[in-house]
């Protein structure tokens, strides 16, 4: 490793190594290019010496995880979520075909995409409380300029735009919750799994507060009043991150502070294959359930105060997922709970597809709630125990980016099928089929010293 350090009051990075030198995070750049600019950026991403005493984040663990999950609640459960519950009134309000109307989450996806290819970039010169921070006042913005619009084009941009504010804020909130659990070797499955859970009570509260804030608000538009409701609740969510983006600022990876052995080059991307791509097909998958399943539902009849606990129950799953998988994700070190989550998720979705009983469909977004996120968290699990600590960043990044590119798919190819025959219904069986092949190639990743 090139490069000196630099010391400050709380941490020790190192410098100089990225000066010039192009982040590469797939192989392609000749070798001894690669490896250097991979291990500078890496180092500037992951490397700072753990704060003074570690004693206050050992015995505050839980409770960081849990403020720190707001940052979840912020990107996924509010920013990408919400819009399930919006898009009947803006459809019937603003005339959409489900084309359009799923073209408004894959611009979202878009920009997540983009937002991932983004963030190692400015690790490079910005600590990850930092980025989370101001990725979620980015996204309140856009989420609240969403209601002073009617035109598609506008839309269009301010969903794209949210879109990369979200995945600074999910990929640097992945992060520190990665170093936060390997604080705390014996619960880190639990911890990983108490922030991807905040997406629930992102959920939950969009359930609630949607449906009163459009039975409430006056006309023309009511939806609009709902957008500016929901950046409400984002900068609520904002100000409690403050209290983990600050507290986890120096936490890093201790290993490759304290000596100057060096990074390894680069990853082995092609031993991780079958979890990239069973974790893109997730991606093309699951978007289209949590895109349509409202719209679905009110096809089929529901009522708004079925529709209501629908949701909410289903981001109340997503919270308590987190202790329901935490032994599978401390276990499993290949594809094995990718594998199984995946698989599970496609039962989910299908179900609202072969039946309007209330019961099955209620079953489904319990099991979908409880499953969902955990898919996310099983990538994580898989990059922390077979990556060093210093490429964390850089293995969270490429299945963020993976993930997003599966969701760009998802929800313009379930409109499109619901805009033909067999509607909404025809719709979800694709994307479940989706999940199930996600599973049978997740289920060929081996640990990476097995690869």
């Amino acid at each position: 490793m090139t490069g000196k350090r630099i010391r400050n009051r709380q941490s020790l990075q190192w410098a100089g190594a990225t000066k010039g030198k192009g982040f590469v995070l797939f192989p392609g750049a000749p070798g001894r290019q690669r490896g250097d600019a991979l291990r500078g950026t890496m180092a500037a991403m992951s490397t700072a010496a753990p704060a003074p005493s570690s004693a206050p984040l050992l015995r505050h663990g839980l409770w960081l995880a849990v403020a720190l999950s707001m940052g979840a609640a912020v990107s996924l459960g509010i920013t990408r979520f919400a819009y399930a519950l919006l898009l009947p009134p803006m459809r019937a309000d603003l005339a959409w075909s489900y084309t359009l109307a799923g073209a408004m989450n894959t611009v979202n996806a878009l920009g997540y995409l983009l937002g991932a290819l983004a963030t190692p970039l400015l690790l490079r010169r910005l600590a990850p409380g930092t980025v989370l921070v101001a990725g979620s006042v980015l996204a309140t913005l856009f989420m609240g300029l969403c209601g002073f619009f009617v035109e598609a084009a506008p839309l269009l941009l301010q969903r794209l735009l949210a879109g990369v504010a979200s995945a600074l804020v999910f990929v640097c909130g992945g992060l520190l919750a990665a170093r936060l659990g390997a604080q705390q070797p014996g619960r880190s499955g639990l911890l990983l799994g108490l922030y991807y859970g905040g997406t629930g009570w992102g959920i939950s509260l969009s359930a609630v507060l949607v449906p009163a804030v459009l039975a409430a608000a006056p006309g023309p538009h009511p939806w609009a009043w709902a957008w500016w409701a929901l950046a409400l609740a984002c900068v609520a969510a904002t100000l409690v991150l403050l209290w983990p983006a600050r507290a986890l600022q120096a936490m890093a990876a201790p290993a490759a502070a304290a000596s100057a052995e060096p990074v390894p080059g680069h990853v082995r991307w092609a031993a991780f294959a079958p979890a990239l791509l069973g974790y893109g097909l997730f991606g093309v998958g699951y978007i289209g359930y949590m895109t349509f399943v409202v719209a679905l539902l009110r096809e089929q009849g529901a009522s708004g105060a079925a529709v209501t606990w629908f949701y909410a129950l289903l981001g109340l799953a997503v919270v308590l997922s987190s202790r329901i998988w935490a032994g599978l994700l401390d276990r499993s070190r290949g594809g094995q709970a990718l594998a199984l989550l995946n698989g599970l998720l496609g039962v989910a979705t299908v179900l609202p597809a072969l039946t309007s009983a209330w019961p099955v469909v209620l079953a489904s977004g319990l099991l979908f709630g409880a499953v969902f996120l955990s898919v996310v968290a099983s990538t994580t699990a898989l990059v922390r125990h077979n990556l060093p600590q210093a490429l964390w960043a850089s293995g969270i990044s490429a299945f963020t980016i993976v993930f997003a590119a599966g969701q760009i798919v998802g929800p313009t190819v379930v409109g499109w099928i619901a805009d033909g025959p067999g509607g909404l219904a025809r719709g979800l069986v694709f994307s479940a089929c989706a999940l199930w092949v996600g599973a049978v190639v997740a289920s060929r990743q081996k640990p990476l010293a097995a690869a």
